[in-house]
């Protein structure tokens, strides 16, 4: 085997390698100057013929277009190959043509004796009907599909491509399947729109085979009689035998790459091979081939028709249908053998489909549908970012939206919809652009006067014309799918800690990196268990505390429980403690510095002192009116630091933030309550009120 062994060198240069395509192609354009002898030809022709067949067999054995892609590149190289050969086969013609068929190749002069069959008119007449039939026909009307079709695959790119992003943002297929559908799409677009220009080759290849027969012919002609004193005759007879060999066998090959072309670009979104395709299609149904074998048999009858070629062709028909019919009759029968047990016991819908509730939905009224369907900005795109954002922010995976729409709705109205209870309602006014006045007040510019459905503002409906004059004026602006996500990303904000479910909550652990896993090992389920775990990490998200750093939460817990604590405040206040870095950092300001609002130490008892029961289960029963008196000073402090411009946290002892969280999340549900020994060591802070 070692000495069969072929040098690197020519190795590098043999068939399918990119050298010895090199190599091919300078073949060819070498050919077009350099002369070649009768033997060199004839394998040159021989090649072209093979290789035309060839291409045609790929093009009817495909399932899908996209399964050639490399298609138009080989119309541009076996046109220039046959383009090179005709001209080699032309300078034979002109300089040898002369000696007689035999110098010019074999090739050349069977095809044309075979053609012409002694007679140069009928040969003449037969070679310029092929040239017709494949100039004026195929080519004309496989270039005219290939034009249509890519025009059409670039006009539905952005729908399919907003197709697949709707799919992702659903969550019906994930990103590596996304990717694949895209780079899919690439190559349809790509691909339809070589085609059409390849097809110019075709029809190019097909001009140029007129052109030069008619050379080949008068030259031929011209230069036998003037130059070599062959009679007039003689000179017809050799020359155009030649000129029909020629044309006949560069004619041929350019015919069945073109009905190559022809059925890559007819075969559209058909699947399956061609013989599948039309078997399949023409033989779907016993009607129209009984109608065939009827017509068949008709014409059987007429006077003068041959008798036996449509007696069969109506036999044959006749019988397909039949059979096609038989297969329908029992196929019915054994579906209705299978229904007839379903019909008696009618199959009920399993419960766990009727309990089935989507996490997360959005109904729209059908004015509001173009959201979700039309134009850009899409509405999809724009929630694939909010679960990105989710994400990275906050460690929470957010489940996927789903939109549909709600008839019972006003046109122009849309609902969130938290595990089937309503979470969110507004109006939209597409294509108007809402306009919000940071300073809380009505934007001075004519619209609708509405309020902001997510934060309550005054706002304004304004033509997309005037949005650059709001901008000016320091307005928000922002469109009527922003509007949604706007509303969508507070109510997900809101209700993080009620959508990570227990499967959520095992998917966050298992795809924890492997130097981790040990760690879950040892806390789960010896220490705590999953649902354990659930509950700490809902109680971080209902204080819109970031859960990505999940290592850091699990050693806390496992530090909880070494320590012997059960209750879940404890718990949580230990993985607070871990998490204060992060904590602190959230609610830096712009600043810099963390600010806070102390809790007075009478406060501070009061608060100690209505505690009741175990030390465990404590309950805060505290009187309502002081209730009501701390909450007064309490958003007097904050109203007091808001117009400081200031977003302060609430700073209180461990031993009753959980409490007082509790009845600041009532009126101010963004704000922070943290425990002294939340705040990091390292955490720039300063004291801007006191309660």
């Amino acid at each position: 085997m070692a000495a069969l062994a072929l040098p690197s060198w020519l190795a590098a240069a043999r068939p399918g390698t990119d050298v010895g395509l090199a190599l091919g192609v300078a073949a060819l354009l070498a050919v077009l100057v350099v002369p070649l002898p009768a033997l060199l030809l004839d394998a040159g022709l021989a090649l072209s013929i093979t290789l035309s067949v060839l291409v045609l067999m790929t093009a009817l054995f495909l399932r899908r277009p996209l399964d050639f892609t490399s298609f138009p590149q080989l119309l541009l190289l076996t046109t220039l190959l046959r383009l090179a050969l005709n001209v080699a086969t032309t300078r034979a013609i002109l300089t040898q043509g002369h000696e007689g068929p035999a110098a010019v190749g074999h090739v050349v002069a069977a095809f044309g004796g075979f053609l012409m069959g002694g007679d140069l008119v009928v040969g003449l007449i037969v070679f310029a009907i092929l040239l017709v039939v494949n100039f004026m026909v195929i080519t004309k009307g496989s270039g005219r599909i290939a034009e249509v079709a890519a025009r059409f695959s670039l006009d539905a790119l952005p729908g399919k491509q907003m197709a697949i992003d709707a799919d992702l943002s659903a969550g019906l297929i994930d990103e590596a399947e996304a990717k694949r559908r895209r780079k899919e799409l690439e190559e349809e677009t790509g691909f339809y729109g070589a085609m059409d220009g390849a097809a110019k080759f075709v029809r190019g290849d097909a001009i140029a085979g007129l052109i030069i027969t008619l050379i080949n012919l008068l030259g031929g002609f011209a230069i036998g009689v003037a130059r070599h004193g062959m009679g007039l005759a003689d000179a017809a007879a050799t020359f155009a035998l030649l000129t029909v060999g020629d044309g006949l066998v560069s004619q041929i090959p350019a015919l069945l790459v073109s009905v190559a072309a022809g059925i890559v670009v007819t075969k559209g979104g058909v699947e399956g091979t061609a013989d599948q395709a039309l078997i399949g299609q023409l033989g779907a149904g016993p009607k129209p081939l009984a109608l065939a074998a009827g017509t068949a048999g008709v014409m059987a009858l007429l006077p003068g028709m041959p008798l036996l070629p449509f007696l069969a062709l109506a036999g044959a028909a006749g019988s397909a249908a039949w059979f096609k019919r038989e297969a329908e009759r029992r196929a019915a029968a054994a579906q209705a053998a299978a229904a007839a047990p379903a019909a008696a016991a009618p199959e009920e819908v399993p419960i766990g489909e009727t309990l089935r509730m989507d996490l997360l939905r959005i109904e729209l009224g059908y004015g509001l549908l173009a959201l979700a369907a039309g134009e850009a900005p899409r509405l999809t795109e724009q929630i694939r970012g909010l679960r990105r954002s989710i994400a990275q922010e906050m460690g929470f995976v957010l489940p996927a939206v789903r939109i549909q729409d709600n008839l019972q709705l006003d046109p122009d109205t849309y609902v969130i919809r938290v595990k089937e209870i309503e979470a969110g309602r507004g109006r939209l006014r597409p294509p108007l652009h809402l306009a919000i006045d940071p300073a809380g007040g009505v934007p001075p510019l004519p619209g609708e006067r509405v309020t902001e459905p997510t934060f309550g503002l005054p706002a304004l409906w304004i033509e997309e014309s005037r949005r650059d004059e709001a901008l000016a004026r320091g307005c928000t602006v922002v469109d009527a799918a922003g509007v949604l996500a706007t509303h969508l990303t507070e109510v997900v904000r809101e209700n993080m800690a009620e959508l990570l479910s227990y499967a959520e909550t095992q998917k966050l652990l298992d795809e924890l990196p492997r130097e981790q896993q040990k760690l879950v090992s040892d806390l789960i389920p010896a220490q705590i268990s999953v649902g354990g775990v659930q509950r700490v990490l809902q109680a971080l998200l209902a204080e819109r505390v970031s859960i990505r750093d999940l290592p850091t939460i699990l050693e806390g817990i496992q530090e909880a429980c070494a320590a012997g604590l059960r209750a879940m405040p404890a718990i949580l206040a230990v993985v607070r403690q871990r998490l204060a870095r992060q904590i602190c950092d959230a609610a830096r300001g712009p600043q810099g510095y963390v600010a806070m609002i102390a809790l007075s130490p009478e406060w501070e008892q009061a608060f100690a002192e209505a505690l009741v029961g175990p030390p465990e289960e404590r309950q805060l029963a505290m009187a309502p009116s002081q209730l009501a008196e701390f909450m007064r000073r309490l958003r007097e402090a904050f109203d007091a630091a808001a117009a400081a411009g200031e977003a302060p946290v609430l700073v209180c002892s461990g031993t009753i933030r959980a409490h007082l969280r509790a009845i600041v999340e009532r009126f101010r549900p963004a704000t922070q309550v943290l425990a002294q020994g939340e705040i990091h060591p390292r955490a720039r802070i300063r004291t801007v009120g006191s309660v």
